[in-house]
């Protein structure tokens, strides 16, 4: 038997098994990856005002460094997560790693924004393979119970502190050289590499069993949403009635009618679409579109606004965020025991309802940064936000969904949410260059320009409150109803969801690859009563969303049963 093998069958017995040497080199290896990932999302951020200086890019071709790595990232997490189950997660984490690393090292040398932009979109690309990869490791070696829920609260708190030590590594490399910003993840990859080749065993055993890749649903689907994304941004200079932009638009269209057509008709499909008549799950996504997209267009905004008007430096801009980080870390060790007493719903209406006063106390901001009395309260409004919100939502998408389909549950809310922050990013760099601010040299006209972009960003945040507090008001109309049956094949279940069992991961950068409905990897299929290996990736994916429900077992909460 191979060390793999040893330490798969040790975790499978449960919480006996102690915590070793080897298994936290592999934690740290994984929380190493996720780490790796946070750090790359929040150093680019602060960097983009001197790339723009030195590249000399305007604003829509400025947005596509942000957007080009969150499509890559989020058009292909389905089929990275399927490839690690198919091709064997150890495998498909290390050559992953292997592509980001090279792929930062080139985008740190290009000097041509058509090359950086590609550079960007292949390194989302490789980390849409790295990050289902790591997930499911972390959960195959980990038995669920007290010791997945430790793993958990340690991986977690990688990719938090991943996030804030990137806004402050950012603003020093950045006083040297926006270069660095884009080099520095190399060395870190190549180090989690050569720990990962070292510490994860191998001994893997991988069948296929007949269930194929669906790459022409995943790449239909990827072209759709870049030719969206593009559509958006190029709409403003063709005209939005133009025969080009009108064109972009319908070939969208086409494209997501193809996609739906290979996924009906596919053996295998990437989303079966049944999965979608959870009320629960459809209001995770939007929640998950609402509030990266709105943030990711908020520092985007924010950065210009402190370094190019108010004449801040990279490092004061780095530290200007540092709460909200900072925020996400403690809230990050304390959600289990907040959603176990209140539920997802409630914390994800506060959570909501806190972001969208963040906005609307930023609205207030000058020509002068009033850091005290706007900006502070805005970005601790806005930690707190995602702190609460990221785990709630995610609980809110996998709770009740049928173990078979928790995997593709999780999958296709990291996809809203990476691409969700790409096409609201667009919209609000169209809405930017609408306004002119591209050509304004004064500085009052610029923030007025920018005006219309923050007001939409807050309109944005508006629609996910609204969604959250329709969530609320559902589950309090089901407190008080006598009794019912729930609708629709998923049916609501994770609006009276049971309390969490596992630590959710409040990291938008750690997705959980899909189940296949395949009959073959039942609950029955293993022997000797081993659930086999999609009843344990289902339980992997259950832990990652915080929630599972146990048959025989009703929802409790607070002492009482939904």
């Amino acid at each position: 038997m191979t060390s793999s093998e040893v330490l798969h069958s040790d975790s499978r017995h449960g919480a006996s098994q102690a915590w070793t040497p080897q298994l936290w080199a592999i934690l740290i290896v994984l929380g190493g990856a996720l780490c790796l990932d946070a750090l790359d999302v929040s150093m680019i951020g602060v960097a983009l005002p001197s790339i723009r200086s030195a590249l000399d890019l305007s604003t829509s071709s400025l947005q596509w460094i942000v957007s080009g790595y969150v499509l890559g990232y989020g058009g292909l997490l389905l089929l990275g997560g399927r490839a690690a189950d198919l091709l064997g997660r150890r495998r498909v984490f290390l050559v992953a790693l292997a592509v980001f690393a090279v792929v930062s090292l080139l985008g740190g040398l290009a000097s041509d924004p058509g090359l950086l932009i590609a550079a960007r979109f292949v390194k989302g690309v490789a980390a849409a393979f790295t990050a289902p990869a790591s997930m499911s490791l972390l959960t195959t070696t980990f038995p669920e119970g007290p010791m997945r829920n430790r793993a958990f609260s340690v991986y977690t708190v990688f990719g938090a502190s991943g996030f804030s030590l990137g806004l402050v590594l950012s603003g020093l490399l950045t006083e040297v050289s926006w270069r660095w910003t884009l080099l520095v993840p190399a060395p870190v990859a190549a180090v989690v590499l050569v720990a990962g080749i070292w510490f994860i065993p191998r001994g893997e055993r991988t069948t296929r069993g007949g269930r194929k890749f669906d790459v022409p649903g995943a790449l239909t689907i990827t072209a759709a949403m870049l030719l969206l994304v593009y559509t958006v941004v190029s709409a403003q200079q063709a005209g939005w009635g133009s025969a080009r932009t009108i064109g972009s638009f319908t070939a969208v269209a086409v494209l997501f009618a193809m996609f739906v057509a290979i996924e009906r008709r596919s053996r295998d499909p990437l989303v079966p679409f049944g999965i979608f008549a959870s009320r629960a799950l459809r209001r995770a996504n939007i929640g998950a579109v609402t509030l990266f997209g709105s943030y990711v267009s908020f520092q985007f905004l924010v950065t210009q606004y402190l370094q190019t008007l108010a004449g801040w430096s990279a490092i004061g801009t780095a530290l200007a965020f540092l709460p909200a980080g900072v925020m996400v870390v403690v809230l990050s060790t304390r959600m289990a025991g907040l959603l176990g007493r209140f539920g997802p719903a409630p914390l994800t209406a506060v959570a909501f309802s806190c972001l969208l006063l963040a906005y609307v106390v930023f609205l207030r901001a000058g020509l002068n940064p009033d850091y005290p009395a706007v900006m502070l309260p805005a970005i601790l409004l806005i930690g707190l936000a995602f702190g609460l919100g990221f785990s709630s939502l995610t609980v809110a998408a996998t709770a009740g969904v049928p173990d078979a389909e928790q995997g593709l549950a999780a999958s296709l809310f990291q996809t809203s949410f990476q691409v969700g922050g790409a096409v609201v990013l667009a919209i609000v760099t169209a809405v930017v260059d609408a306004s002119g601010a591209g050509g304004l040299v004064s500085p009052a006209a610029t923030l007025a320009a920018y005006r219309p972009a923050l007001i939409l960003i807050t309109a944005v945040a508006a629609v996910g409150a609204l969604v959250a507090l329709s969530g609320l008001r559902r589950q309090q109309d089901r407190a008080v109803a006598p009794g019912g049956e729930l609708p629709g094949r998923f049916g609501d279940l994770a609006e009276r969801s049971a309390v969490p069992v596992a630590v959710p991961v409040p990291v938008p950068s750690a997705p959980v690859p899909r189940l296949s409905a395949d009959p073959r990897l039942s609950a029955d299929s293993g022997p000797s009563g081993d659930p086999g290996p999609s009843v344990e990736l289902a339980d992997c994916a259950a832990a990652a969303g915080g929630a599972r429900m146990v048959p025989g077992r009703e929802a409790v909460r607070d002492g009482t049963t939904a």
